[in-house]
């Protein structure tokens, strides 16, 4: 192992999706460690504000720039700009760009017009299978992949998804997503459970964006069997372009009543701490975040057995897996945890020791600081 480089740019989307959360915690981690960590955004991550202490990490506006010649701003090239002045302001060794576009773009343009600072590129997801298979993106896609110093991605199946969808041959490391097993933990007070549901009731929970991939209808249909079986609430927690046929839907089955939309909680951690079974049927997860959260809960998953999920999820351990649009068998899955309390409990403990040891930070932050080590003093990746 090399030298961590002491002065790190973050490049990261700042909303409340997975790959903004895993790279400001990640971020917060680093700083924490002793480094010096400057965020590069057009928004303040969204688990970032609100920060204190000495370690705390810098965070710089990229600026908006509007001109009647454009249709379109530029948010590679602001980004780049911006990149640009706090490498050579700060003397920044080491720029990790969440997603290639427009992040791992931007860092490599600066890194061009500076001459300094490696560039580590970390990929999520869909900034290869939606974004980078768009033909409009595929080159663009192709080029910061192979010309990143260094490439991570979150799942070994999104690795080979990216070798099998641009033809690249480089590695790519692969370091899996961690969870903050203080802050998701398992809560007991009947009190703050009692806000959703009845002590007799079970309480089911979703937390996505609510896109196509999420499949957020197959929830409600899966709920809908369960709830007339066994006494229980939905609650589903994220807002997105979905949201109205999930809720036309629970109409359409007579769920309404005892499905709720919460839309942005801000607060995730209190709602899966209370929750009895975590629903993930997405027909394409790259790791599933928000199933590792629910788990280090305590709670029990029950998910499609599509994309990088097989890797957090552990079938028939820590919960279910189905095959996809299988809402049949993903509500048996969920009655048979519902129904068998040692079963429950059981997959619950599994969950809180695989957040405890396989996805905590104190193992993946480590990965992340030898890349940066390797990466600065040229070790090939």
């Amino acid at each position: 192992m090399g030298r961590t480089p002491e002065k790190i740019a973050v490049l990261c989307h700042a909303g409340a999706g997975g790959s903004g959360v895993v790279a400001t915690e990640l971020g917060l981690l680093v700083a924490q460690a002793g480094h010096e960590v400057h965020f590069v955004g057009t928004a303040v991550p969204f688990r970032l504000a609100g920060q204190r202490g000495a370690n705390r990490p810098f965070y710089h506006q990229v600026s908006a720039f509007a001109y009647a010649l454009f249709d379109q701003p530029f948010p590679e090239l602001a980004a780049a700009n911006t990149l640009t002045e706090i490498i050579l302001e700060h003397g920044v060794e080491l720029t990790h760009a969440h997603y290639a576009i427009p992040h791992a773009t931007a860092a490599l343009h600066a890194q061009a017009i500076t001459r300094r600072s490696r560039v580590v590129t970390t990929l999520h997801g869909t900034d290869v299978t939606l974004v980078g298979a768009e033909p409009a993106f595929r080159h663009t896609t192709r080029h910061a992949i192979e010309r990143s110093d260094h490439v991570t991605a979150v799942s070994h199946f999104l690795a080979g998804q990216t070798r099998e969808v641009f033809g690249v041959d480089r590695e790519i490391e692969v370091i899996h997503n961690f969870v903050d097993a203080e802050r998701f933990v398992r809560v007991e007070d009947p009190g703050v459970r009692a806000r959703f549901a009845h002590p007799e009731e079970a309480l089911i929970v979703h937390v996505s964006n609510f896109r196509p991939v999420k499949r957020v209808e197959d929830v409600v249909q899966v709920f809908a069997r369960v709830a007339s079986e066994v006494p229980a609430r939905l609650l589903m927690i994220g807002d997105g372009p979905e949201r109205p046929r999930a809720f036309e839907l629970a109409g359409q089955l007579g769920v309404t009543s005892r499905t709720h939309f919460l839309g942005s909680f801000p607060d995730v951690q209190s709602v899966l701490g209370i929750s009895d079974l975590f629903l993930l049927p997405s027909s394409n997860e790259s790791f599933g975040l928000a199933a590792l959260e629910a788990m280090s809960c305590e709670v029990p998953v029950v998910a499609a057995r599509a994309g990088g999920v097989p890797e957090v999820v552990e079938d028939g351990v820590t919960g279910f897996l189905a095959a996809l649009g299988d809402v049949d068998a993903m509500a048996d899955a969920a009655l048979r945890i519902l129904r068998d309390q040692d079963l429950s409990r059981a997959m619950g403990a599994a969950g809180r020791h695989a957040a405890l040891t396989r996805f905590h930070p104190g193992r993946i932050v480590p990965l992340y600081l030898d890349a940066y080590a390797r990466t600065v003093t040229g070790v090939p990746g």
